[in-house]
């Protein structure tokens, strides 16, 4: 997920035409859109959007086919925004974006961008696309009917510390999913998928009267943009993925990865809080690390403003994906060990809990068993104690309906050598061990260049000069490194 989560609020039987995810390709690239154009207007009021300092954005509607086995059928509708090229002599194509998730809008995410400094060549090459994936904000949005109650749960279990822990969560994972399956927006259940979504990408290509796109997503959108290229190669031209989940997307593996996510960054924050007496957390990463488990246990016996240890874990790990946000933590930690109360997380919506739930269960089995969880959480806490007891415990997927319509889209070498990757070594989020997972499954097809820096995002969020140039080097130039590049650390700007 792109946008930083939570753990307290916050994350194909039946195949008509069953296809592998090679001849998925061949059979996309196969059937030729007929979109509506898109109608160019003014954008729904929207803070980022709307912003003073934000450069003008233009918004439309698409109809896209909910079942892509049948384009006539019911259709319904993707919310597009554009960002312009002022330059037409520069401009070379479109560029689409997404910002991560699954369940997050990206119809801001071109002015979230170019506020965030995103290149003035890169904003003179393309059109920056932006648009709300199916089932989430304005692109006919899904829903679970979830209670303000369950809505504070978020997406993530409980810190399961005992295998009865795990059995105690159970019925409130099958709860979500049955509420999810029996929601007014049920029928959208089997087609809210990231290879749905993929087509629709293909759909707004084709009504932007573009040959071919470029690309550029973050986090579960780095799946996105691998299952993209995969189905339509041809339609391919510079894809940039950045903050990179492992070949089968949001799903079972990769959310276990985040307790070694968090592993591999914490001591950054350990450092960085030991270098900072001021804090009192301890004058060794040591005793930071302590401090944590410390102050976990404390709050698992006796929460303070609302924050337990699972809640305490979780907004551990959210101000570890942004390093601006670590001497906040360590304010947080500060008055949580002295007993006062910290400010809570914003809001997560009914919407975004949705259409997670959608995609990450939709889009590959999970196991439905107890004992599997269980199992997994035990695993977990021994490699990966910070975080491996929520991440290991049972989730609304477990009993998800078995009504898939295809088999997830195997990610693979075939296609054009046109996909740059770029990972942080640190990541939380996205760990670079399954960012190595993805580059090993598409082969020859990438190049992938890892920044010594922690944090979840590279570009151009990133303080790494060297890394941010070699994405705008290739997605104004076409340049790419020969082969995979290690970008060393900078000293903090």
């Amino acid at each position: 997920m792109r946008k930083t989560l939570s753990l307290a609020l916050a994350a194909t039987a039946v195949a008509a035409v069953a296809v592998s995810g090679a001849s998925a390709a061949a059979t996309a690239e196969t059937v030729t859109a007929m979109p509506n154009s898109l109608q160019w207007g003014p954008c729904p009021q929207k803070a980022e959007s709307q912003n003073a300092d934000a450069p003008p954005l233009e918004c439309a509607t698409l109809d896209v086919p909910l079942d892509y086995r049948d384009p006539d059928g019911r259709q319904i509708e993707i919310a597009v925004s554009r960002l312009a090229s002022k330059d037409p002599a520069k401009r070379r194509g479109v560029l689409l974006t997404n910002p991560g998730g699954p369940g997050v809008s990206g119809l801001d995410y071109p002015a979230l961008l170019a506020r965030a400094g995103l290149p003035k060549d890169v904003l003179d090459s393309y059109d920056v696309i932006g648009f709300d994936p199916r089932g989430v904000g304005r692109s006919t949005p899904v829903t679970c009917d979830l209670t303000p109650q369950q809505q504070a749960r978020g997406n993530f279990p409980p810190y399961a510390h005992t295998a009865a822990d795990v059995a105690k969560e159970a019925p409130y994972a099958r709860t979500i999913a049955e509420q999810c399956a029996t929601s007014r927006t049920a029928w959208m259940l089997p087609y809210t998928t990231t290879a749905n979504t993929a087509r629709d990408m293909d759909r707004i290509r084709a009504a932007l009267g573009e040959p071919k796109t470029s690309y550029f997503g973050t986090s579960y959108g780095s799946y996105l943009g691998a299952v993209y290229t995969t189905l339509f190669p041809g339609r391919s031209d510079r894809i940039v993925l950045d903050s990179i989940l492992g070949p089968g997307g949001y799903d079972l593996a990769s959310f276990r990865l985040l307790g070694r996510g968090m592993e591999d960054r914490f001591p950054d924050f350990a450092a960085y809080a030991a270098a900072h007496p001021e804090y009192g957390l301890g004058s060794t990463p040591k005793q930071v690390t302590a401090k944590f488990f410390e102050l976990a246990k404390r709050l698992d016996a006796k929460p303070v403003g609302g924050i337990n240890g699972t809640a305490f874990r979780g907004l551990t790990l959210e101000r570890l994906y942004i390093e601006a946000l670590l001497p906040q933590l360590a304010k947080e930690w500060q008055a949580l060990d002295r007993g006062k109360p910290v400010p809570p997380p914003p809001a997560i919506t009914e919407n975004f809990l949705a259409s997670h739930f959608y995609v990450t269960c939709g889009d590959s089995r999970w196991p439905g068993k107890v004992r599997d969880y269980q199992r997994n959480a035990a695993i977990d806490r021994q490699k990966y104690p910070m975080l491996g007891g929520t991440t290991g415990n049972i989730k609304p997927c477990a009993y998800w309906p078995d009504n898939r319509v295809e088999p997830p889209v195997r990610i693979d070498d075939r296609g054009p050598s046109n996909v740059l990757m770029v990972q942080n070594e640190r990541d939380p989020g996205t760990p670079l061990v399954g960012a190595m997972k993805l580059r090993r499954a598409l082969g020859d097809r990438a190049t992938m260049v890892t920044a010594d820096q922690g944090g979840h995002g590279v570009y151009p969020f990133g303080r790494n000069t060297c890394a941010n140039h070699t994405v705008t080097a290739f997605l104004t130039d076409g340049q790419r490194p020969a082969e995979d590049l290690t970008c060393a650390a900078e000293p903090n700007k």
